[in-house]
């Protein structure tokens, strides 16, 4: 099993999946419009920078398989889930 450290908000994508290039940062508040069309999708680096882009957010969390995570709500933030094939199964803001 691949173990990965991607529990960490990153407002550069810093710990994204995949390389270690920030994606560009977003301007304003998160939005969930559109963001359906990235589930079922790999988790990567370039595909966080395109989340963040899509979305509006500042900062990315990713959230892996039976990863806690606080239940705080930021209207700035997207949290992106993937299973154990890094395949993303949700992404939302807050």
């Amino acid at each position: 099993m691949m173990l990965l450290s991607l529990a960490a908000c990153a407002g550069t994508g810093s710990d994204s999946p995949g390389s270690a290039s920030p994606p560009a940062m977003a301007q304003g508040p998160c939005k969930n419009d559109g963001l359906d069309r990235f589930t079922g999708q790999k988790a990567t680096a370039e595909l966080g920078a395109e989340l963040l882009q899509a979305s509006g957010a500042k900062t990315l969390r990713w959230g892996g398989p039976n990863m806690a995570m606080t239940m705080d709500f930021r209207p700035d933030r997207l949290t992106v889930g993937y299973d154990d094939q890094m395949v993303i199964t949700s992404a939302r803001c807050g």
